[in-house]
Parts: C-alpha cells; sequence; structure tokens
C-alpha cells in the first residue's frame, strides 16, 4: 500500500526521506528564539516548538507573541507546535479545557502550519483539535507517548488507526523498548499499519539509545519524521541534526539503487 504524501508548505511527509524536526526546549524566551537561530543554520526541514518548557506557558498572549516571533524567522521551514502534557513526558500539567484552549488559540492565530494533539488526554479532545485546526488550515499530528514500555504490534497499529480515523494528518507513537526485541515490534507495527491499508504518513519511534535505529530507519519501514537536536534533546535517544542527516543521505542513497 503506497503511502499519501502530505504537502505542508514545500515539505511532502511520507515521501522519499523522512523529514528532519529540530525540537526547541528553553525556559525563556531569549534562549528559544536563540535556539531557533541555530537550529535553522543546519537546515531543517521543521521546527518544533516545545511550549510545555516555557515559563510564560499559561500566558496565552506571550504564548501568542512569541510564536509570531518565531514564524518571522522561519521563512518557508515548517513550524510544528507541542504542549507536551507531564502525563506524556512533558514539562507542565495542565487540565485538558486550559491545554485546549490554548492550542485553540494557536491555530486561529495563523502563524504555525502543524500542531500536535495528544490523542488520548481526553475523550472526544482528538476530534475537536482536528475540526479546529483544520478550520484554520493547520495540519494536525496526533500523538501518543509510553515512557516506560512498548505495547504489543497489535495495540500500536490499534493506535495508529484510531489516531487516522479520528481525522488527524499524521498518527505518531513513542514508546520506550526493554530490550531489542520491542524495537523490532515497533518497527515491524509500523510496517503492518501500511500494509492494512493506512496511506497517510506516519511518525514512530522507539525511544532511549537501544531504540536509535528506528530514528534512522524510517524510509524503509514507514516513519515520516524524525526527531534531531542541536541544542538539548527534548526525548531520550536523540542524535545531533548532523548526524541524523548524514546516515539517512546514505540510507537514501542505498536504498534507490
Amino acid at each position: 500500500m503506497s503511502v499519501e504524501g502530505l504537502k505542508v508548505r514545500a515539505i511532502e511527509f511520507g515521501i522519499g526521506k523522512p523529514k528532519i524536526c529540530v525540537p526547541i526546549v528553553a525556559r525563556k524566551r531569549e534562549d528559544i528564539l536563540f535556539q531557533v537561530e541555530e537550529a535553522l543554520k543546519r537546515e531543517p526541514d521543521c521546527i518544533e516548538l516545545r511550549i510545555d518548557w516555557y515559563e510564560e506557558v499559561f500566558d496565552t498572549e506571550k504564548v501568542l507573541e512569541l510564536v509570531k516571533e518565531i514564524r518571522e524567522r522561519l521563512g518557508n521551514v515548517v513550524f510544528l507546535f507541542t504542549y507536551r502534557t507531564a502525563n506524556e513526558g512533558g514539562e507542565a500539567a495542565t487540565h485538558y479545557k486550559a491545554y485546549r484552549e490554548l492550542c485553540k488559540a494557536v491555530c486561529e492565530s495563523g502563524y504555525i502550519d502543524m500542531i500536535d494533539v495528544e490523542a488520548y488526554m481526553e475523550e472526544g479532545l482528538l476530534k475537536t483539535m482536528v475540526d479546529v485546526a483544520h478550520s484554520h488550515q493547520v495540519f494536525v499530528v496526533a500523538s501518543n507517548h509510553d515512557f516506560h514500555n512498548t505495547p504489543s504490534e497489535e495495540e500500536i497499529v490499534k493506535r495508529l488507526q484510531f489516531m487516522d480515523g479520528s481525522g488527524a494528518d499524521i498518527p505518531k507513537i513513542a514508546v520506550m523498548p526493554r530490550n531489542e526485541r520491542d524495537v523490532l515490534t515497533l518497527l515491524s507495527a509500523t510496517l503492518r499499519y501500511r500494509e492494512l491499508g493506512g496511506v497517510k504518513p506516519v511518525i514512530t519511534m522507539s525511544m532511549g539509545g537501544t531504540g536509535t535505529v528506528s530514528r534512522l530507519a524510517g524510509e524503509v519501514f514507514g516513519s515520516a519524521m524524525t526527531f534531531a537536536a542541536v541544542n538539548r534533546v527534548s526525548a531520550p535517544g536523540q542524535l545531533s541534526v548532523d548526524d541524523v542527516k548524514y546516515v539517512l543521505d546514505i540510507m537514501h542513497t542505498k536504498r534507490e539503487r
């Protein structure tokens, strides 16, 4: 089953090499903007603002001002906005209503291209946010993170299909391997999702050092984007942008022969 590419600005997710996204993780505005400038020197496909790290995350007006400043610096680089809650490994705890209202305000701002929505935060929230985002021409990455275990292949596929069926443009799942076989489970589930008829791009990864290979093998198994660091990592096992570019180029060249 062929994947249908998703075009966001000039980037087509799901076609060719996995796209590289650099997460921005800092407390203060000036540090965030500095990280953005440093990341842009590496020419990534996407910048992810992890707003849960921002010290003013609960001040919507300041968040919107920051998002505007970042958009002005990005040019044609894709802008992904993410509020990762403490329940899924993020830096800030929040009630789902506050989460929903902030995400809604950012979608309405016109400054972002994509928004991450936690798929299992509250029943019905994903579908609501998909409707809001799409009404403002914002694409949705539905996400689910397990920092303790790797579910079965069947369960991973089930979660990807749920996100797909809820209208998300890109389903995403990140899991923690306890051993090498867990990494194989994640890779096999990624491939299985496509074999069962999934045509949307997906993002999958096995975290930690053991799961490093999953961040580099997306073109083979079907993961459309990988996260790579410039200054600070946002999840266990992230590699540097330079290392990821080097390996992805090699794998892509060999795959084309």
